[in-house]
């Protein structure tokens, strides 16, 4: 007897979640300013509950975080594959290479000037109340 055709369609979208989610691993495993990120992602969320800061606000920095761990997933496949299309040394590999790592630090470089809008004038107030 064969199984209805609506079985094999969820099984195959919980299998794209489970590649998705080994992705998102090998990024962290593998990569270490993907791990700068998360130790800074960790930091930004305690500052902002501790600031408690508004759901406007909140959103923002959710978005920003989330573009940047984006870009850096993306940054990783794109290294992947050009491994493996050019495993030598080719000026059109490093152009690759060089601009999806630069997408990476301009969207970090996006992310502190957020950060620094939406947290900085409330922790200025904080410590200047700690200081006062």
């Amino acid at each position: 007897m064969m199984k209805p055709q609506h079985d094999n369609e969820l099984r195959a979208r919980l299998f794209s979640f489970k590649y998705a989610f080994a992705g998102i691993v090998y990024t962290l495993r593998n990569e270490r300013n993907a791990w700068i990120h998360a130790v800074i992602t960790i930091i930004i969320i305690g500052l902002g509950a501790w600031l408690r800061i508004g759901r406007i606000e909140w959103a923002i920095l959710v978005l920003t975080i989330l573009l940047i761990f984006m870009g850096e997933i993306i940054n990783t496949a794109i290294e992947a594959l050009v491994d493996l299309v050019s495993p030598d040394f080719h000026p059109l590999a490093k152009v690759a290479k060089d601009a999806a790592a630069g997408a990476v630090l301009f969207g970090a470089v996006g992310a502190v000037i957020i950060g620094l809008i939406i947290l900085g004038p409330p922790l200025w107030d904080k410590l200047s109340i700690l200081w006062a």
